[in-house]
Protein backbone atom coordinates (compact mmCIF):
# COMPACT_ATOMS: atom_id res chain seq x y z
CA UNK A 1 0.00 0.00 0.00
CA UNK A 2 1.29 3.54 -0.35
CA UNK A 3 0.87 5.13 2.36
CA UNK A 4 1.48 8.54 0.60
CA UNK A 5 3.65 10.02 3.40
CA UNK A 6 6.93 10.49 0.55
CA UNK A 7 8.59 14.14 1.60
CA UNK A 8 6.34 14.24 4.96
CA UNK A 9 7.72 15.33 7.78
CA UNK A 10 6.60 14.10 11.30
CA UNK A 11 7.69 14.97 14.79
CA UNK A 12 8.20 11.47 16.78
CA UNK A 13 9.32 11.68 20.72
CA UNK A 14 11.15 9.04 22.77
CA UNK A 15 12.69 7.72 19.52
CA UNK A 16 15.88 6.73 21.04
CA UNK A 17 14.46 3.24 21.40
CA UNK A 18 11.29 0.80 21.51
CA UNK A 19 8.15 1.63 19.83
CA UNK A 20 9.40 5.46 18.56
CA UNK A 21 12.92 3.97 17.16
CA UNK A 22 11.25 1.39 15.53
CA UNK A 23 7.99 4.19 14.06
CA UNK A 24 11.20 6.15 13.23
CA UNK A 25 12.58 3.95 11.02
CA UNK A 26 9.31 2.89 9.27
CA UNK A 27 8.83 6.50 8.62
CA UNK A 28 11.94 6.85 7.36
CA UNK A 29 12.33 4.07 4.90
CA UNK A 30 8.48 5.43 3.57
CA UNK A 31 10.58 8.41 2.31
CA UNK A 32 9.47 10.31 5.33
CA UNK A 33 11.37 13.29 7.08
CA UNK A 34 11.65 12.53 11.12
CA UNK A 35 12.45 15.43 14.24
CA UNK A 36 12.78 13.20 16.53
CA UNK A 37 13.36 13.45 20.60
CA UNK A 38 15.30 11.73 23.13
CA UNK A 39 17.21 12.13 26.11
CA UNK A 40 20.20 9.93 25.05
CA UNK A 41 22.31 11.25 22.51
CA UNK A 42 24.56 7.80 21.37
CA UNK A 43 21.64 6.27 20.25
CA UNK A 44 20.38 9.64 18.37
CA UNK A 45 23.56 9.95 16.77
CA UNK A 46 23.05 6.44 15.45
CA UNK A 47 19.83 7.09 13.95
CA UNK A 48 20.95 9.90 12.21
CA UNK A 49 24.26 8.09 10.64
CA UNK A 50 21.68 5.88 9.67
CA UNK A 51 19.66 8.63 7.57
CA UNK A 52 21.52 11.55 7.38
CA UNK A 53 19.13 13.35 5.06
CA UNK A 54 15.69 12.14 6.31
CA UNK A 55 16.57 12.30 10.58
CA UNK A 56 16.99 15.54 12.49
CA UNK A 57 18.15 14.80 16.30
CA UNK A 58 17.19 16.87 19.23
CA UNK A 59 18.73 15.58 22.43
CA UNK A 60 16.55 16.74 25.34
CA UNK A 61 14.26 15.70 28.42
CA UNK A 62 10.62 16.23 27.21
CA UNK A 63 9.61 16.93 30.76
CA UNK A 64 11.79 20.20 30.41
CA UNK A 65 9.67 23.60 28.72
CA UNK A 66 13.25 24.37 27.37
CA UNK A 67 13.09 21.07 25.64
CA UNK A 68 9.61 21.80 24.25
CA UNK A 69 10.60 25.38 23.50
CA UNK A 70 13.97 23.57 21.34
CA UNK A 71 11.72 21.42 19.40
CA UNK A 72 8.67 24.10 18.12
CA UNK A 73 11.40 26.38 17.28
CA UNK A 74 13.82 23.69 15.25
CA UNK A 75 10.96 22.73 13.04
CA UNK A 76 9.34 26.39 12.84
CA UNK A 77 10.25 26.70 9.40
CA UNK A 78 9.31 22.66 8.38
CA UNK A 79 6.13 21.99 7.62
CA UNK A 80 4.54 19.33 10.02
CA UNK A 81 2.64 16.30 8.83
CA UNK A 82 2.09 14.44 11.84
CA UNK A 83 3.06 14.12 15.86
CA UNK A 84 4.42 10.99 17.59
CA UNK A 85 3.80 11.32 21.17
CA UNK A 86 5.60 8.59 22.79
CA UNK A 87 7.49 8.01 25.97
CA UNK A 88 8.47 5.69 28.57
CA UNK A 89 6.00 4.88 31.68
CA UNK A 90 5.55 5.51 35.31
CA UNK A 91 7.29 3.38 37.62
CA UNK A 92 5.49 -0.18 38.54
CA UNK A 93 3.28 -0.13 41.79
CA UNK A 94 0.15 -1.17 42.84
CA UNK A 95 -1.75 1.60 43.86
CA UNK A 96 -1.13 1.42 47.82
CA UNK A 97 2.68 1.73 47.14
CA UNK A 98 2.22 5.03 45.45
CA UNK A 99 3.07 8.12 47.01
CA UNK A 100 1.86 11.59 46.03
CA UNK A 101 5.25 12.33 44.81
CA UNK A 102 4.71 9.28 42.87
CA UNK A 103 1.30 10.82 41.43
CA UNK A 104 2.89 14.64 40.27
CA UNK A 105 5.72 12.83 38.73
CA UNK A 106 3.43 10.23 36.96
CA UNK A 107 1.39 13.53 35.83
CA UNK A 108 4.15 15.46 34.47
CA UNK A 109 5.73 12.68 32.76
CA UNK A 110 2.49 10.75 31.35
CA UNK A 111 0.06 13.58 30.65
CA UNK A 112 1.18 17.31 30.79
CA UNK A 113 3.92 17.20 28.49
CA UNK A 114 1.89 15.76 25.76
CA UNK A 115 -0.82 17.93 26.30
CA UNK A 116 1.57 20.97 26.12
CA UNK A 117 3.30 20.01 23.14
CA UNK A 118 0.16 19.33 21.13
CA UNK A 119 -1.17 22.62 22.12
CA UNK A 120 2.11 24.52 20.98
CA UNK A 121 2.04 22.65 17.49
CA UNK A 122 -1.57 22.56 17.42
CA UNK A 123 -2.24 25.78 14.94
CA UNK A 124 0.18 24.27 12.38
CA UNK A 125 -1.62 21.59 11.37
CA UNK A 126 -5.06 23.92 11.79
CA UNK A 127 -3.24 26.18 9.27
CA UNK A 128 -2.83 23.58 6.56
CA UNK A 129 -5.69 21.91 7.34
CA UNK A 130 -4.66 18.34 7.79
CA UNK A 131 -2.44 16.46 10.51
CA UNK A 132 -2.36 13.40 12.59
CA UNK A 133 -1.75 12.95 15.93
CA UNK A 134 -0.79 9.98 17.37
CA UNK A 135 -0.36 9.27 21.08
CA UNK A 136 1.23 5.69 21.94
CA UNK A 137 0.08 4.97 25.26
CA UNK A 138 -0.21 1.06 26.97
CA UNK A 139 -3.21 -1.27 26.96
CA UNK A 140 -3.73 0.00 30.83
CA UNK A 141 -5.58 2.42 29.08
CA UNK A 142 -8.54 0.11 28.36
CA UNK A 143 -8.00 -2.50 30.86
CA UNK A 144 -6.52 -1.42 34.29
CA UNK A 145 -3.01 -3.87 35.35
CA UNK A 146 -2.66 -4.92 39.15
CA UNK A 147 0.78 -3.17 39.01
CA UNK A 148 0.44 -0.24 37.15
CA UNK A 149 -1.72 1.88 39.11
CA UNK A 150 0.16 4.91 37.96
CA UNK A 151 -0.15 4.49 34.38
CA UNK A 152 -4.11 3.09 34.72
CA UNK A 153 -4.79 6.83 36.05
CA UNK A 154 -2.35 9.27 34.18
CA UNK A 155 -3.16 7.22 30.59
CA UNK A 156 -6.93 7.39 31.08
CA UNK A 157 -6.44 10.90 31.61
CA UNK A 158 -4.92 11.42 28.36
CA UNK A 159 -7.78 9.23 26.49
CA UNK A 160 -10.11 11.48 27.77
CA UNK A 161 -8.17 14.42 26.22
CA UNK A 162 -7.62 12.59 22.87
CA UNK A 163 -11.60 12.09 23.11
CA UNK A 164 -12.10 15.43 23.16
CA UNK A 165 -9.65 17.16 20.86
CA UNK A 166 -10.62 14.68 18.33
CA UNK A 167 -14.12 15.94 17.88
CA UNK A 168 -12.86 19.69 18.43
CA UNK A 169 -10.72 19.21 14.90
CA UNK A 170 -12.27 16.70 12.99
CA UNK A 171 -13.84 19.22 10.27
CA UNK A 172 -10.31 20.29 9.87
CA UNK A 173 -8.40 17.63 8.37
CA UNK A 174 -6.41 16.63 11.59
CA UNK A 175 -7.18 12.80 13.51
CA UNK A 176 -5.89 12.27 16.78
CA UNK A 177 -5.79 8.18 17.87
CA UNK A 178 -3.98 6.42 20.76
CA UNK A 179 -2.05 3.06 20.29
CA UNK A 180 -2.70 0.92 23.29
CA UNK A 181 -0.02 -1.73 23.07
CA UNK A 182 0.22 -4.97 25.43
CA UNK A 183 3.50 -6.36 26.46
CA UNK A 184 5.99 -6.08 23.53
CA UNK A 185 9.62 -6.76 23.44
CA UNK A 186 10.63 -3.32 24.42
CA UNK A 187 12.73 -2.09 27.10
CA UNK A 188 9.60 -0.79 28.93
CA UNK A 189 8.59 -4.49 29.49
CA UNK A 190 11.42 -5.62 31.22
CA UNK A 191 10.28 -3.66 34.47
CA UNK A 192 7.50 -5.04 34.36
CA UNK A 193 9.29 -8.61 34.34
CA UNK A 194 12.03 -7.19 37.72
CA UNK A 195 8.81 -6.50 39.34
CA UNK A 196 6.59 -9.68 38.71
CA UNK A 197 9.75 -11.69 39.65
CA UNK A 198 10.79 -10.17 42.92
CA UNK A 199 7.29 -10.39 43.80
CA UNK A 200 6.63 -13.86 42.96
CA UNK A 201 10.95 -15.18 43.65
CA UNK A 202 11.04 -16.73 40.25
CA UNK A 203 13.79 -16.53 38.05
CA UNK A 204 13.74 -13.59 35.42
CA UNK A 205 13.52 -16.05 32.57
CA UNK A 206 10.69 -18.14 34.30
CA UNK A 207 8.45 -15.11 34.89
CA UNK A 208 8.85 -13.51 31.38
CA UNK A 209 7.86 -17.18 29.82
CA UNK A 210 4.94 -17.03 32.22
CA UNK A 211 4.04 -13.69 31.05
CA UNK A 212 4.14 -14.83 27.47
CA UNK A 213 2.47 -17.73 28.07
CA UNK A 214 -0.69 -15.67 29.08
CA UNK A 215 -1.04 -13.41 26.15
CA UNK A 216 -3.18 -15.30 23.63
CA UNK A 217 -1.02 -15.33 20.66
CA UNK A 218 1.81 -16.91 23.22
CA UNK A 219 4.54 -14.31 22.79
CA UNK A 220 5.33 -10.60 23.11
CA UNK A 221 4.55 -8.10 20.02
CA UNK A 222 7.54 -6.79 18.55
CA UNK A 223 8.10 -2.85 18.19
CA UNK A 224 8.12 -3.31 14.51
CA UNK A 225 4.83 -5.06 14.40
CA UNK A 226 3.14 -1.41 16.12
CA UNK A 227 5.35 0.66 13.66
CA UNK A 228 3.56 -0.55 10.52
CA UNK A 229 0.25 0.47 12.07
CA UNK A 230 1.42 3.83 13.79
CA UNK A 231 2.67 4.17 9.83
CA UNK A 232 -0.54 3.83 8.59
CA UNK A 233 -2.26 5.64 11.41
CA UNK A 234 -0.08 8.58 10.62
CA UNK A 235 -0.83 8.60 6.88
CA UNK A 236 -3.06 10.20 4.04
CA UNK A 237 -4.75 6.65 4.08
CA UNK A 238 -6.25 7.25 7.42
CA UNK A 239 -8.30 10.20 7.22
CA UNK A 240 -11.63 8.46 8.36
CA UNK A 241 -10.17 6.93 11.81
CA UNK A 242 -9.99 9.34 14.36
CA UNK A 243 -10.75 9.38 18.45
CA UNK A 244 -10.06 5.98 18.33
CA UNK A 245 -7.70 4.00 21.14
CA UNK A 246 -6.56 0.62 19.29
CA UNK A 247 -5.12 -2.01 20.83
CA UNK A 248 -2.23 -3.94 19.87
CA UNK A 249 -1.49 -6.53 22.37
CA UNK A 250 -2.06 -9.83 21.12
CA UNK A 251 -5.41 -10.32 22.06
CA UNK A 252 -4.90 -9.60 25.79
CA UNK A 253 -7.76 -6.91 26.38
CA UNK A 254 -10.71 -9.54 27.56
CA UNK A 255 -13.37 -7.32 26.79
CA UNK A 256 -15.72 -7.41 23.78
CA UNK A 257 -14.59 -4.67 22.29
CA UNK A 258 -10.93 -4.86 23.39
Amino acid sequence: MDLSIYQHHFIVTGCSSGFGKAITEVLCREGATVTGVARRQDPLAKIHHQWPDRFTPIQGDLGKTETLDRLVEVTSDKPLHGLVLNAGGPPVKTAVETSMSDWDEAYASVFRWKTDLVLRLLPRFQETGYGRILFVESQSIKQPMPVLALSNAMRAAVAGFVKSLSRDVAREGITVNILAPGAHNTPAIERVIAYNAEKSGLPLDETRKNMEEAVPVGRFGKAEELAGLAAWLLSVQSGFVTGQSISHDGGSISSLFG
